[in-house]
């Protein structure tokens, strides 16, 4: 008996397990629902911001080459390649060209995932960070306009998602979608803020030592003694620099959840998740681990699932279509969709032999295209529910707080439909 009580309490203390429940939290409808909007608001944003098309691009023997491509494999050469084309025609959109390559990168680090690859998932986020620089580099109004556009979207969104996962992970409740972003859209600016305090230290810091750094430039050999003098202070601002920066890698993705979970506001998020990395990194590192590794399986699963309902969709309706197409296809079908594949589950028409037809094909993309927005979504909900949970576990080991204590109103008044 005494070894079943004990047995009982080891299982208890192991709190990984429940970061499995990520997945039954991340496919709950109010969460997809909310991850959906953001991805079609961003979706919207970025078609809106493409219309003024920056990038220049021309037709290349491998396809077309961007200053993307060029960035990365020949940095040499890419300002007098935007001087020479900067006046043709090929031009293309900040927001299409990182979305294409982000997406491209995603499926190379799954791929590194599946293979035990470490190295390989580093090399493809890597590279992903040096797009992030180049569009920062030659595009920067671009960037901060609209880093500040889905900041706000995530914000409200993620911030909502965050606060049903707390509600569910804490005391297994389901807050509905009303409920859950009057809680994001009240405390905006804490979530808001979050991702901008760091930032703001930084800068700090960084113009300390920019600062003294100008101050070798004083003639005379003043400015040498003078920056001699100052190393300390320097030193003292590098050191905070690359304190926040660690902190900025292991926890922030534990700030939106600091909020969700107890109400905090951004210093307090930023705080409290920066604690969590200093003061118990290893573990956090394995919760974090876990999460990918299963929310890479995970995805898999749903990917396969799409590919199941839009394949099976595609077979069916042609084994129905027995009309030849205007352009002489086998049927109409196969003349307005082209056949989904586990890699490619979104494909567009390209030529079809008539106005009905090309509407068609129109009609049935944007229908494939909510299968695969909800994929999308998939991802953005399970991020938020799964950092939601090591949050909770974190909360728990560090500041021994129980799971099941959250933050909650009096004063709110609750979804009918939660």
């Amino acid at each position: 008996m005494n070894g079943e009580n004990q047995a009982g309490i080891i299982l208890d203390s192991l709190l990984f397990p429940r970061i499995f429940r990520s997945f039954r939290m991340a496919i709950q409808p109010s969460k997809l629902i909310i991850a959906f909007c953001m991805i079609a608001m961003t979706g919207l944003v970025g078609w809106l911001m493409d219309l003024s098309k920056t990038v220049v691009t021309t037709p290349g023997t491998n396809g077309i080459e961007t200053e993307l491509n060029l960035f990365l494999n020949a940095p040499e050469r890419l300002d007098s390649y935007i001087e020479k084309n900067a006046d043709t025609e090929h031009h293309r959109g900040v927001f299409s060209t990182m979305w294409g390559f982000g997406i491209a990168k995603f499926h190379g680090s799954l791929k590194a995932i599946f293979r035990f690859d470490l190295f390989g998932i580093l090399d493809k986020t890597v590279e992903f960070l040096y797009a992030v620089k180049w569009a920062i580099r030659y595009h920067l109004v671009y960037c901060l306009i609209f880093a500040v556009i889905n900041l706000s979207i995530a914000a409200v969104g993620g911030g909502a998602i965050c606060r049903i996962a707390a509600l569910q992970f804490a005391q297994n409740e389901k807050p509905g979608i009303t409920e859950s972003l009057r809680f994001s859209t009240k405390r905006f600016t804490s979530f808001f803020g979050t991702p901008i305090v760091p930032m703001i230290i930084i800068a700090i810091a960084g113009i300390c030592v920019v600062s003294i750094g100008l101050i070798s430039n004083i003639p005379f050999g003043l400015g040498e003694i003078g920056t001699g003098l100052l190393m300390l202070p320097a030193l003292a601002a590098g050191a905070i620099i690359a304190a926040v920066l660690l902190g900025v890698i292991g926890g922030l993705n534990l700030a939106f959840p600091a909020v969700a979970y107890d109400g905090s506001d951004g210093l307090d998020a930023i705080s409290r998740s920066f604690n969590y990395v200093y003061a118990k990194p290893w573990r956090l590192g394995f919760y974090t681990a876990i999460a990918v590794i299963y929310g890479a399986i995970c995805y898999i699963f749903v990917r396969f699932f799409a590919f199941l309902l839009l394949w099976s969709t595609y077979r069916g309706l042609r084994v129905g279509a027995i009309t030849q197409s205007a352009r002489g296809l086998p049927d109409k079908i196969a003349a307005i969709w082209p056949e989904p594949t586990f890699p490619r589950l979104l494909a567009y028409s390209q030529a079809t032999g008539s106005s009905s037809e090309s509407i068609a094909a129109v009609l049935v993309y944007l229908s494939a295209l909510v299968i695969v927005g909800l994929v999308a979504s998939f991802i953005i909900s399970f991020y938020f529910s799964s950092n939601t949970v090591i949050y909770a576990l974190m909360r728990n080991q560090v500041d021994e707080t129980p799971l099941e204590t959250v933050y909650t109103e009096t004063s709110e008044i609750k979804d009918p439909s939660a």
